[in-house]
């Protein structure tokens, strides 16, 4: 079932918990692809009722064109969502039945969380990422809501906006879900040649020898070991490799026990903006 407006949708969420249900949410784009369904499934397996929304989010994008190319699959993602559980209920607002008149992020304080790797090219991008999922929460009422390791600095930031807010969710990461070959799973990959999607499992490759060599090397080491392998790949152009705090996201000049770490990545191939990560 398909709803276009949050007060039909609110007031059937509101009934299922009133009566003891859970309610999963799994927030999209759309564009759907099998990472999506695997947070789906999850979501059926641990909650009464799953929600899915389907939502170009205007406030998280810096770039009017990037947002007005961006894929608009409803039915086609409606069929796939259908054809793995025809019970989910999906939620596929217009603008201004998120926004109203005004679209317009809110601002909030991420600790730093927002202004390192992703956040240092696109200032207000998880102001608006913050505030469409608070949004989402308040409609759908969620009891767990299920987001992709894919997007790491994402989840952590949206953990903190939950924090701040006190909004009652609990908040589900799930592992990154990938090809045979390795090829993280991304709306963007579509528009990758068939020969590069299979060049592009190189990234995995890397990110994997990355995190064997972290063992034994510093991360500055492991840095400047991936910006060489890059620099020899015509294929490619490395944007950022850096390997962070895995709590904070604070770069990491030294190994501390203790401490979990995380690298991150984002390549360019056939001009497609590719992003991926691993833990170490």
């Amino acid at each position: 079932m398909i709803f276009t407006e949050q007060k039909t949708l609110h007031s059937l969420v509101e009934s299922l918990k009133n009566q003891g249900k859970s309610i999963g949410l799994v927030p999209t784009m759309g564009a759907l692809h099998q990472g999506h369904l695997s947070l789906i499934k999850k979501a059926a397996e641990e909650n009464d009722t799953v929600v899915v929304s389907i939502f170009v989010n205007p406030t998280q994008f810096n770039n009017p064109t990037d947002l007005e190319k961006y894929p608009r699959t409803l039915q086609a993602d409606a069929q796939l969502i259908a054809d793995l559980n025809k019970d989910v209920l999906i939620y596929a607002p217009a603008v201004a039945d998120i926004y109203g008149t005004e679209v317009t992020a809110q601002q909030f304080d991420f600790g730093g969380l927002d202004k390192v790797m992703e956040g240092t090219s696109r200032p207000g991008h998880f102001d608006g990422v913050g505030t469409i999922v608070k949004k989402l929460f308040e409609i759908v009422l969620p009891t767990r809501a299920y987001f992709g390791e894919k997007d790491y600095q994402q989840l952590l930031i949206i953990k903190r906006m939950v924090e701040q807010t006190g909004l009652p969710v609990t908040i589900v990461p799930c592992p990154i879900v990938r090809n045979a070959e390795g090829l993280a799973l991304s709306s963007r990959n579509a528009l990758l040649s068939e020969a590069m999607k299979q060049r592009a499992t190189f990234i995995y490759r890397t990110l994997v020898a990355a995190k064997e060599r972290f063992g034994t090397h510093s991360p500055a080491e492991v840095e400047a070991w991936v910006s060489d392998i890059f620099a020899r790949e015509t294929d490619f152009e490395l944007e950022y490799f850096t390997i962070t705090d895995a709590d904070n996201l604070l770069h990491a000049t030294e190994k501390e026990a203790g401490k979990r770490y995380r690298a991150f990545i984002v390549v360019y191939a056939e001009g497609v903006r590719l992003i991926d990560n691993i833990e170490l």
